[in-house]
């Protein structure tokens, strides 16, 4: 089992850096459904429900003019593999400052 480092934002809380396995199962178990993959940059996506609007999750963030429901995971890319993201927690921080802003 092999273990990335991701950010998840939960609806309503704050961001946090974890690493989780990368097994499908375990990543449609963290945003509770089937996965949707968002490209963010070429190695940034976030895996979010697919679903998530027809079931009703609670609204979560705006990222780059997209609106998220449900719990999302950043994660990288390499190639088509995920990948720790390719950024530390304090410049992950700075790109996404909104993220820790109150609604």
């Amino acid at each position: 089992m092999r273990k990335i480092r991701v950010v998840i934002k939960q609806p309503g809380r704050v961001p946090y850096v974890t690493n989780i396995s990368d097994r499908l199962g375990n990543l449609q178990e963290h945003v509770g459904g089937y996965i949707e993959t968002v490209t963010i940059d070429e190695d940034l996506v976030i895996l979010c429900n697919e679903e998530g609007r027809l079931i009703g999750l609670p609204y979560n963030c705006q990222v780059l003019g997209i609106s998220f429901v449900g719990t999302i995971i950043f994660a990288g890319v390499d190639g088509e593999e995920l990948a720790d993201l390719p950024v530390d927690f304090k410049t992950f921080k700075k790109m996404f400052p909104y993220l820790w802003e109150e609604d």
